[in-house]
């Protein structure tokens, strides 16, 4: 199955900086860019466990008796590592949002490129998609999600919107949530506008910002002192939690301090942010808007 390239490939392994004999997980494992990559860094003995809700990914899973494909959602990762035996790993990775095969697949709804019927699900075995999002949220719900996950100064406008227009008939497919939002769609901004409306549906669907919470908040357990986390992130709402984890452990306030005057946080940044190169946009336009945070446990 066709997957696009990788994201910062060798800046993401390279932040794991893994150990031959090891443990790695991979929780976003997609068309296998990343784990492929870990794989040809390990021993013989080293060990990779990845994650993938998606039942298409399935079908790029590795060849390797090193390693274990396991097609759950990665807010799952201490129970399943647990399952098969592993209490503490050497490293994590993550590149979170949309893959470019979810994207590139209509039927999906993700992209706001193809008429498809509402559905933006990650998990296709999942009863609850983007039509139940727009079809059956009162319309205050609506205009939260739209504008916590979308950041749109037009929220409540737009769910004022859609309410009327599945008033006449349910709004099934990308065209008749198009119709419906028209007003808020000038033509010079369409496309942004639409692809914010799409990131705060799909986020709403697949739960993404409380799984990534529960995911990190598991990271702490699960990795070794010495131990990398190494996530890739493409919005601010996603990269915010990240970067707040990795300075404080937590994702509001501030962490307590120790009678020195020192916080006590379960981790440290290991350099700066990292962006692609405009070769590597030019090359991978998906890679534009990500933003590589790398930790180490303390």
């Amino acid at each position: 199955m066709e997957y696009h390239k990788p994201v910062l490939l060798k800046e993401t392994v390279d932040g794991l900086n893994i150990q031959p004999e090891g443990v790695y997980v991979d929780v976003t494992f997609g068309g296998g860019g990343h784990s492929r990559e870990i794989i040809k860094r390990l021993g013989e003995t080293g060990k990779l466990i990845a994650f993938d809700q998606d039942t298409d990914a399935l079908e790029n899973a590795i060849d390797d008796p090193r390693f274990l494909l396991i097609n759950e959602n990665f807010r799952f990762l201490k129970r399943f590592l647990r399952f098969y035996g592993y209490k503490q790993v050497d490293g994590i990775l993550g590149d979170f949002g949309v893959s470019s095969h979810q994207f590139d697949v209509a039927e999906r709804g993700f992209s706001t490129r193809f008429e498809a019927d509402l559905d933006m699900r990650m998990d296709r075995n999942s009863d609850f998609s983007a039509y139940d999002v727009i079809n059956t949220y009162e319309q205050n719900r609506l205009r939260s999600v739209l504008a916590n996950y979308g950041e749109l100064r037009s929220a409540a406008g737009m769910a004022r919107m859609i309410v009327e227009a599945r008033g006449e008939e349910p709004i099934k497919s990308s065209d008749q949530l198009k119709r419906a939002l028209g007003r808020f769609l000038p033509k010079h901004k369409e496309n942004k506008i639409l692809a914010q409306v799409y990131q705060a549906i799909r986020i709403e669907v697949n739960q993404e910002l409380e799984a990534l919470k529960e995911f990190l908040l598991q990271t702490n357990e699960v990795l070794k002192p010495g131990g990398r986390l190494s996530l890739i992130s493409y919005h601010s709402l996603e990269d915010r939690l990240v970067k707040r984890f990795m300075r404080n452990g937590m994702f509001e306030g501030e962490p307590e301090k120790d009678v020195f005057g020192k916080a006590e946080v379960p981790f440290k940044p290991v350099g700066k942010f990292i962006i692609p190169s405009e070769t590597e946009i030019a090359e991978n336009p998906r890679a534009r808007s990500a933003k590589l945070r790398i930790a180490e446990k303390l």
